[in-house]
């Protein structure tokens, strides 16, 4: 007798689920169960379509050969059963059956299953102040409710939008409502940083320079109080620091996992809301798979389980679901967090750890800034990307790499093959050997991600000593006496710092300092400047030999403050 498997979530990594398994043994019978009636979309994609990048949602839930995922899809293509509009209530584990619902008549029964997946998703979550269900105010929760976005969008419903939340989702969405639509955006971030935990604020405000330049308004440390509202819509959003007009609020400050069915059925949860599941994705019940945003998943740095609502976790849980249900033995090792984006011109990337969430583990974290060209620098297009690195200095294994640059494949790359080498446990030395493809047109001979690891080994065995840039900034601004700025770059460039600094901002060429280096003070501290820290390096090591070990190099050079938006002649 043919087996029964019942599927409960329909969007990613249940299809996923269903139709491996299906694959794999032809004779099992399938069930895909969502209570919605759009399924099988790519939910990622939800905000280039509310942007008009993506015009019909239909092309979210097609195939590459532009068949639509709908119910007759799955049972014509995949012998697949979907019922859609069908809300799972309850799991009766002693029985082995679900009871379930069908919203549209409201008939009750339920249904047995030999194996069982939960792929129910995540909730958004709601702030809980006042008017946070006025008309106008919306969380990314599903298809829906993006079409009613769009809608309300063409339709020149929408003159000011407030972003609530400044992470992945909220970025994107705020480029959607500015770019095509021309939407005032104002973004309230309660966290001193836009992508808090994700990037590290180096990067972070690189990204809030970008926002600014594109005409957003990004507040930080924001403390939002309530929404207010008129005749039941929306009308503004009230924060300790001041009110902001909004024809429409878009609520994003994360989300929760969906696991209350799971939970009422005894099953294990985590700490964070999650289902508990072991690396085949079985839940505590031996009987009923779990993947997708509704688990927590394995850590591969911290060891520690951890929610992470990403497609490609979903999907890669759904294959090795599929597997499992059809007797196969695969396993889900763990996930570092990988990410990449798109916010306006930038692609900002990351995976592993950031240098904040690092120390918070209890590594004794450092890091190595660097930024080059994406390409060899003579070639047409090339363009400056940055780069960290995130390192344990007594072990010298990396933690984390992040990557901001133009939008464009050259960060992906950098960061994709940075979690290839953090998932077997690479030290600093296996990132500077690692083989990268070379041609001009795509990389440079040396690549930026070996010249990154190259950094780090010169931090971590004491060659380099680094000031970071703010710290820079900060003595700078406060006039401080015992710091002169020693500018290595092209006398036009050095020139404005110089008179607008007199005395504490000098010009000594780079390949003058050798001879020259006896003007040098050795009574204060000099802090080396150049575009990139490459040139101040090489200073460096010259004037440690001299005597002049009162050195620092600036982290990162002048082309992070630049990307930070930092106006030092102001």
């Amino acid at each position: 007798m043919s087996e029964r498997f019942v599927v409960i979530g329909a969007v990613a990594a249940g299809p996923r689920a269903a139709c491996r398994a299906k694959r794999l043994r032809p004779d099992a019978e399938v069930i895909l169960l969502d209570k919605d009636d759009l399924i099988s979309y790519g939910g990622c994609g939800i905000p280039y379509y509310v942007s008009g990048d993506i015009t019909d949602e239909k092309e979210l839930r097609s195939t590459t050969f532009h068949m639509l995922r709908d119910e007759s899809f799955f049972r014509d293509a995949k012998g697949v059963e979907v019922l859609t509009r069908t809300l799972a209530t309850s799991i009766d584990r002693k029985n082995k059956v679900v009871h379930i619902k069908y919203l549209d008549s409201g008939k009750e029964e339920t249904l047995a299953y030999d194996k069982l997946v939960l792929a129910t998703g995540s909730q958004p979550f709601v702030l809980p102040i006042p008017g946070n269900d006025l008309d106008g105010v919306f969380t990314i929760a599903n298809l829906h409710k993006a079409i009613e976005i769009k809608h309300r969008l063409s339709s020149g419903q929408v003159e000011k939008a407030v972003v609530i939340g400044g992470g992945a989702i909220g970025l994107e969405m705020s480029e959607a409502l500015a770019d095509l639509w021309g939407v005032e955006v104002t973004v309230l971030e309660y966290m001193p940083q836009v992508l808090p935990r994700i990037v590290d604020p180096v990067m972070a405000k690189m990204v809030e320079a970008h926002l600014r330049e594109k005409g957003l308004q990004v507040v930080t440390n924001s403390r939002i109080k309530e929404i207010k509202g008129e005749a039941g819509k929306v009308r503004a959003v009230v924060a300790e620091e001041g009110v902001y007009p909004a024809d429409l609020v878009i609520m994003s400050v994360g989300v929760r996992p969906n696991s209350q069915l799971a939970r009422e059925a005894g099953l294990e949860i985590g700490p964070f809301g999650g289902i508990v599941v072991n690396h085949r994705l079985q839940t505590s019940d031996p009987d009923i798979y779990a993947g997708g945003d509704c688990v927590e998943n394995y850590h591969l740095l911290t060891g520690k389980r951890f929610p992470m609502p990403l497609g490609s976790l979903a999907n890669k849980h759904g294959r090795i679901i599929g597997t499992n249900l059809a007797g196969g033995t695969e396993i889900f090792e763990g996930c570092l967090g990988s990410f990449v984006m798109k916010v306006f011109d930038l692609s900002v990337a990351g995976t592993g750890l950031s240098l904040q969430w690092a120390r918070q583990e209890g590594f004794p974290a450092a890091h190595a800034l660097h930024n080059q060209t994406d390409r060899a620098h003579f070639f047409p297009g090339s363009a400056i990307i940055h780069l960290q690195m995130v390192f344990d200095p007594r072990t010298q294994r990396v933690l984390g790499v992040q990557g901001l640059g133009p939008a464009g494949d050259a960060v992906f790359a950098r960061v994709g093959m940075a979690a290839a080498l953090i998932r077997q446990k690479a030290t600093i030395a296996d990132f500077s050997s690692f083989e990268v493809p070379y041609a001009p047109p795509f990389a440079n001979a040396m690549d930026a991600l070996n010249a990154l690891a190259n950094v780090a080994d010169n931090i971590v065995s004491g060659r380099m000593r680094t000031i970071e840039v703010d710290e820079a900034v900060a003595r700078l601004y406060s006039g401080d006496e015992m710091a002169l700025f020693v500018d290595l770059r092209h006398k036009k460039e050095a020139e404005p710092y110089e008179a607008r600094y007199p005395g504490r901002w000098i010009w000594m060429a780079y390949n003058d300092v050798r001879r020259r280096y006896q003007e040098l003070p050795s009574d204060k501290d000099l802090l080396l400047v150049c575009n990139s820290g490459m040139r101040s390096y090489e200073v460096q090591r010259f004037l440690d030999q001299v005597g002049l070990k009162r050195n620092w190099v600036i982290h990162g050079g002048m082309n992070v403050l630049r990307r930070q938006g930092v106006d030092l002649l102001k």
